[in-house]
């Protein structure tokens, strides 16, 4: 049986806390064993703080004369804010202009979840994997965009649960040059 680490043992102390604190019996049955699960799922959302691009990648990049944009649509975002730790969920969409190189398919979800799974704010997880990519493949240009809606909006606050955000970055030929913005941006919807 595999030996639960301190931080495991001490998310699971937290939280039994919080269980308390908002007024229930952590004997209750059906809270029993909340706080192992709770502490396992906050690792899991999470676990994009123990990994890092390069060994995403792995090596997955590949020799290539093609000179067309790459798109990779609608790639599935969870991650979680880190104003109230309420999760954001939607869609991510990566497109790419090769320059001699090309990503494995795989790759490009993988480090889209690499920074989802942290404490996060759109914004910022629109532009990490767009520099990632570019970093990455030296493309020409990258362009992403995400879409998501936003819990800490639609359960709290102003409770709008119909919003959805969206943001984008591009970078190289994807900004600088109109005609390959408007391809990646027409392929894209």
């Amino acid at each position: 049986m595999k030996q639960r680490s301190a931080k495991r043992n001490h998310l699971e102390t937290l939280y039994r806390e919080l269980i308390e604190c908002i007024g229930e019996d952590n004997s209750r049955d059906g809270l029993i064993d909340t706080p192992t699960r709770a502490a396992k799922a906050i690792e899991f959302l999470t676990k994009g703080y123990k990994e890092n691009v390069e060994d995403v990648v792995n090596g997955a990049l590949f020799t290539t004369d093609i000179d067309e944009i790459i798109i990779v649509k609608d790639i599935e975002v969870y991650s979680l804010c880190e104003h109230h730790i309420l999760p954001f969920i939607g869609k991510c969409h990566v497109g790419y202009l090769p320059r001699g190189k090309l990503l494995g398919l795989s790759k490009i979800a993988r480090i889209v979840d690499t920074f989802a799974r942290r404490l996060q704010i759109q914004e910022r997880l629109t532009q990490q994997v767009a520099q990632a990519i570019k970093t990455t493949t030296n493309a020409y240009g990258v362009g992403v965009i995400v879409e998501a809606r936003h819990l800490c909006t639609a359960m709290r606050g102003v409770e709008k649960q119909n919003s959805t955000m969206k943001t984008s970055v591009l970078l190289g030929t994807f900004r600088e040059d109109p005609s390959t913005r408007t391809e990646f941006l027409r392929l894209i919807t």
